[in-house]
């Protein structure tokens, strides 16, 4: 069975003959799971231009320190070795890769796979097939856009579901689906955006999920051949229940809370595949507000979620830098005295004792401001259910309190009709984190209060 190498890659530009590269993510692929990986910010040996640091966040201090190219070109070699080349888009990436090793006077070469043409291939008629608009028009999550760890994951994952669509394609139109669910239910499933929910044959609630079409998304769980846990789950589904809510952030949000209520087996499973690590914060017995980056602990909410650990990691690089957070405290240098950025007056003095902790602390509140509101009292608005309706979210005092959906009609201005139709739902870090997301990446209307 081939082996995979999921590669996606930030430059400084768009030619690899005059740019160069400034992160590399590539997860390898066994053709059941994945086995490996490798995530790296690099240094160019180059100024990074002002517009790529707005588009991907990584900036000219983040790379100082980072290898060069020739010094993971190895590593690069190793883990790629007997495998097909995967991206979307795969010549920009591949090329660019080719054109490092060929500065090093290394001839690179392996066999791609491009997921734009296979994606056209086997889901035709899609309004963008750009990894961004494809990714959310399937229901796949990306938290890291324009990063090398978020993007290749993202591609991973359209991977799994484009080769299992190519595997059972004689069986999209519902043949062969290995569970109890009828043709008819399946086919009365709307193609709009909600929560979806699967039942074993007790009943019992065993998975959740939300789509923008949930038809589509759950066909292609009933073809999923990909992973042991996929098939398992397929063959336990004997009925399927949705919530619309035509909002995408609205689904996001009840997706969240359902999956926190119920605990359905099969989400467990999958938030472990892909998400694996966490940004914690605690207070450790001197006072001292800590960050570390871990694998995430069952109910209990982190401030985000990576895809890596090295994701994680050179997320709290930037914030170590950009507030001088210690580094003992971030979980970055381990050493019983003080942090190397101590060393060279980077660092105040807290992982010695020598900041104060409330001092310390105030700056570790700020760098994690960065996950909160800029207003606290406000509603989002998007569409509804139905063209008579908006649906609304509700912001108190920079904390979640719920959603609803108000008649368009009945509204008028009437900023009451917006607090009596919304649903109390529980607030946590990541909910604000959906919704502060949701806001950063859509054009949403706001009305505050």
């Amino acid at each position: 069975m081939p082996r995979y190498a999921i590669i996606d890659i930030e430059t400084t530009g768009l030619s690899p003959a005059a740019e160069k590269i400034t992160e590399i993510a590539i997860f390898i692929h066994d053709g059941q799971q994945l086995v490996d990986e490798f995530v790296s910010l690099i240094n160019p040996e180059k100024k990074i231009p002002y517009r790529i640091i707005q588009m991907t966040g990584i900036n000219n201090q983040m790379v100082e320190q980072a290898p060069k190219f020739y010094e993971v070109a190895k590593k690069i070699v190793e883990i790629t070795k007997d495998c097909i080349i995967v991206g979307h888009n795969v010549r920009f990436d591949y090329g660019f890769i080719r054109n490092e090793f060929k500065s090093l006077g290394y001839d690179f070469h392996s066999p791609t796979l491009d997921t734009i043409k296979l994606s056209r291939k086997l889901i035709p008629g899609r309004p963008s097939y750009g990894l961004g608009k494809l990714c959310k028009d399937l229901g796949i999550e990306n938290t890291a856009r324009h990063r090398a760890a978020g993007d290749a994951m993202a591609t991973l994952k359209l991977f799994e579901l484009l080769r299992s669509i190519e595997e059972d394609l004689d069986s999209v139109n519902v043949r062969g689906v290995q569970s109890d669910v009828s043709k008819s239910l399946l086919k009365d499933l709307p193609k709009t955006t909600g929560v979806y929910y699967f039942y074993n044959k007790n009943q019992d609630l065993i998975y959740v999920g939300k789509s923008v079409n949930i038809h589509d998304r759950v066909l292609s769980h009933l073809n999923n051949n990909l992973h042991k846990k996929a098939v398992e789950m397929k063959e336990a589904i004997a009925d399927v229940g949705v919530e619309l809510t035509g909002s995408e952030l609205v689904a996001l949000l009840l997706e969240s809370s359902e999956i926190k209520k119920h605990q359905p087996f099969y989400n467990r499973a999958q938030r472990r595949t892909f998400f694996n690590y966490g940004l914690y914060d605690f207070k450790d017995e001197k006072g001292y507000i800590n960050l570390k980056v871990m694998r995430l602990i069952d109910n209990r909410s982190p401030v985000y979620t990576y895809s890596s650990a090295q994701e994680g990691r050179t997320h709290v690089e930037r914030l170590s830098e950009t507030y001088q957070l210690c580094q003992k405290l971030c979980g970055l240098y381990d050493t019983q005295g003080a942090c190397f950025h101590y060393q060279i007056h980077q660092c105040e003095g807290a992982c010695i004792g020598k900041e104060d902790s409330e001092a310390y602390n105030s700056r570790v509140i700020d760098a994690l401001d960065n996950y909160h509101f800029e207003q606290q009292n406000f509603f989002l608005l998007d569409v509804g259910r139905n063209e008579r309706e908006r649906s609304v979210v509700k912001v108190e005092h920079g904390r979640y309190i719920g959603y609803g959906f108000a008649d368009i009609e009945l509204n008028n201005g009437n900023l009451q009709n917006f607090h009596d139709c919304i649903q109390p739902m529980k607030d946590n870090k990541e909910v604000r984190q959906i919704i502060k997301s949701f806001m950063k990446k859509n054009q949403t209307e706001t009305v505050f209060y």
